[in-house]
């Protein structure tokens, strides 16, 4: 027998078919980074019209250049929100931080829908924007940590990596309804209508999921047992674990900047590089989105049946880093609609086929006293310093340089940077506590 492979018996968690207690904990655990996914598509689409309603300037690009940087406050207050809520969650539990960023949440999501334009309220409008993009931040930050620490806790070792895979789904479902909320809202209504009232209805259906996620929240299960005489979580954190928050930190380089270039920017990319149809946008996320729902899951139920974390984690990194410059070099000379959606999906199954293992290899380095504050932080730190400035960088890069090929460089810098540090990590499949 394969020693990477694990016979089905392992546990007597079913891999397939689970309890319904399984089934409201995947559900309560994975709204967090759904809704999280969701605006960011939504406020994505919209990016340009929020420019002009609440960031007058003397051009449009300067209304969307303060737009974008509104909306990347959100990651700069992430680090914050990891320590506070993340520390918080080793502390008083896991139910109780989750319940709190999902109302953080809220809170920042009705600050977006319901904020008044600068035309009506002055400069007061553009606070309430960049103070809800903060506070939204600052939830996620926490967010990551406390629900995939729960996932990887509610049940047994056996179906661990297929609760965890649904993190990456919720991401990838919310990427495609985002998407097409923001389509269909651009082809029915005309630019009045939109610039008025239209562009909110996207955020305000976002908010209708929120009481069910507090509610299936409020009455989860709570799966951290807290340790008698344990020190303060973050006292613990970096005093003993900084060079794996370093390495973990690292590891996460390729994942979070491929997905905000091949989910997010490349569909600009095709449009306003490659000169492909406008309509290429809508169909390039849908299919990245789609293709990241599917394959997470895979890479969760592959996690479950591999007694070894880092083969497939390493593999898919190496793959990505491979085939991105000839992926993009073959877009560039035959510049096409159905090669252009069939590059973006393989790109994006490679891409998150190790998405399950990387994250179970990085919370099973940590103890479960310090793991949802250990998460938090690596998560939070990678997405604002990379995830967050990679459509920057490249968008430089390609202006600076005029070679199309700068997206895929720059990808394979990252790729090489994180086979490095997950080759590093220590790897411990059967830790339980």
């Amino acid at each position: 027998m394969n020693p990477l492979i694990l016979p089905a018996t392992t546990n007597a968690t079913p891999l397939a078919t689970p309890a319904p207690r399984h089934v409201r904990t995947i559900a309560a655990c994975s709204i967090g980074n759904a809704l999280e996914m969701y605006d960011f598509t939504v406020y994505s689409f919209f990016a340009m019209l929020i420019g002009k309603l609440f960031f007058p300037a003397d051009s449009a690009y300067g209304s969307l250049l303060l737009a974008v940087g509104t909306f990347g406050i959100g990651f700069v207050m992430r680090p914050l929100g990891a320590l506070v809520i993340g520390s918080f969650a080793d502390r008083r539990g896991r139910k109780a931080a989750m319940t709190l960023t999902i109302a953080l949440m809220v809170v920042g999501t009705l600050g977006l829908a319901f904020a008044p334009t600068y035309a009506s309220a002055g400069t007061w409008g553009t606070l309430v924007v960049v103070g809800a993009r903060m506070v939204q931040g600052f939830s996620l930050g926490g967010e990551i940590g406390a629900s995939t620490s729960m996932l990887m806790e509610s049940g047994g070792i056996g179906s661990r990596g297929f609760r965890i895979g649904w993190q990456g789904a919720s991401q990838g479902c919310a990427a495609v309804l985002g998407a097409l909320s923001g389509a269909v809202l651009y082809a029915t209504l005309d630019t009045a209508s939109l610039e008025s009232w239209g562009w909110r209805i996207p955020f305000l259906l976002g908010l209708l999921i929120a009481p069910v996620g507090l509610y299936i929240r409020a009455h989860l299960d709570e799966t951290l047992e807290p340790e008698q005489g344990a020190q303060a979580p973050l006292g613990e954190l970096f005093g003993e674990h900084k060079s794996k928050i370093v390495r973990g930190v690292l590891s996460i380089v390729a994942a979070t900047v491929g997905m905000y270039l091949i989910v997010f920017f490349m569909p600009t990319f095709l449009v306003r590089v490659l000169h492909l149809p406008a309509s290429l946008s809508l169909m390039a996320g849908c299919v990245s989105g789609a293709t990241m729902t599917v394959m997470c899951i895979v890479s969760g139920l592959l996690a479950d049946r591999m007694a070894s974390r880092k083969p497939l984690a390493l593999t898919s990194v190496v793959l990505t880093t491979l085939l991105i410059y000839p992926a993009i070099a073959l877009m560039t000379s035959h510049p096409g609609v159905p090669l252009a959606l069939a590059i973006v999906a393989a790109l994006t199954a490679i891409s998150s086929l190790g998405g399950a293992h990387l994250l179970l290899l990085l919370m099973e380095m940590f103890p479960a006293r310090v793991r949802a504050s250990g998460l938090s932080v690596i998560y939070s730190i990678g997405v604002a310093l990379f995830g967050g400035t990679a459509q920057l960088v490249v968008t430089w890069l390609l202006a600076k340089t005029g070679n199309p090929m700068s997206l895929a460089l720059y990808m394979m810098v990252c790729g090489v940077v994180t086979v490095c540090a997950i080759s590093s990590l220590p790897e411990q499949r059967r830790r339980i506590s």
